[in-house]
């Protein structure tokens, strides 16, 4: 499953705010879907199926293989499995994996969001994020266990967020230091966790389930490079201003 809280735990670090952020729908409606999702789901115990803990658990797992990804079958070609990228987005594991995801896009999705405009930044959250987790289901193509989770998106802003904002402020609580606040440029803390998250790529050997740092990564590199490419492609596009009376006249 996609955890950016372990994420966070091995950064030893906790990231609360970059700047005082403006208008940003988007990224709220996000974060209300997610929550609304998982709260109206069988994991977050406030809608408990009937039955002892057997049901419990068939209702959890029929829930996950419903709406997550399962790289074996997304091959497949089924049309219900191709439909699965997106709808894994909204789903969660459990109460810390939606918090730790929602903190994330909460300090990195408002400042992207008035960049990048409201349609376009959910686009970009929706496009990167499902192709972050096909990039995972690819190199795991036959694997039967299900991925779901907003962190493919949420590494996608990150991303994003590198290149627009390098030099940004995000203010972070460090353990190590008893939880003292400690403001950072994201470059660092970004650059940082991108490091950390291949090493677990690297670790992990392609041995498949569990936190699926390559969909960090895929997700991490894919927006900073939308980010870039979406800033050279405007400024290729501006249009010269036109001379004012006079000028350039023969």
């Amino acid at each position: 499953m996609l955890d950016l809280r372990t994420a966070a735990g091995r950064l030893a670090r906790v990231p609360l705010r970059a700047v005082a952020p403006g208008g940003s729908p988007v990224t709220r409606a996000l974060i209300v879907g997610c929550c609304l999702v998982f709260a109206l789901g069988p994991l977050s115990g406030l809608r408990p199926p009937h039955g002892g803990a057997d049901a419990v658990l068939a209702a959890q797992t029929g829930y996950f293989e419903r709406w997550g990804v399962i790289p074996e079958e997304l091959w497949s070609g089924s049309g219900r499995a191709l439909l699965t990228p997106l709808t894994a987005l909204f789903v969660h594991g459990s109460w810390l994996h939606l918090l730790g995801n929602m903190l994330f896009l909460h300090v990195f999705g408002a400042m992207t969001e008035e960049r990048m405009g409201r349609t376009g930044f959910l686009l970009f959250y929706l496009g990167c994020g499902s192709l972050a987790l096909v990039a995972y289901a690819a190199a795991h193509a036959a694997s039967d266990q299900t991925l779901v989770g907003a962190s493919g998106a949420i590494s996608a802003v990150l991303g994003a967020f590198l290149y627009l904002f390098p030099r940004a402020r995000v203010t972070s609580l460090l353990p190590f230091l008893f939880f003292v606040p400690l403001r950072f440029p994201a470059w660092i803390v970004l650059v940082f966790w991108f490091v950390l998250q291949w090493l677990a790529v690297r670790d992990a050997g392609g041995s498949g389930p569990g936190v699926a740092h390559l969909a960090h990564v895929a997700g991490f590199v894919l927006g900073f490079l939308y980010a870039w490419g979406r800033r050279r492609w405007a400024d290729r596009v501006k249009t010269p201003a036109a001379a004012t009376e006079g000028e350039n006249q023969p």
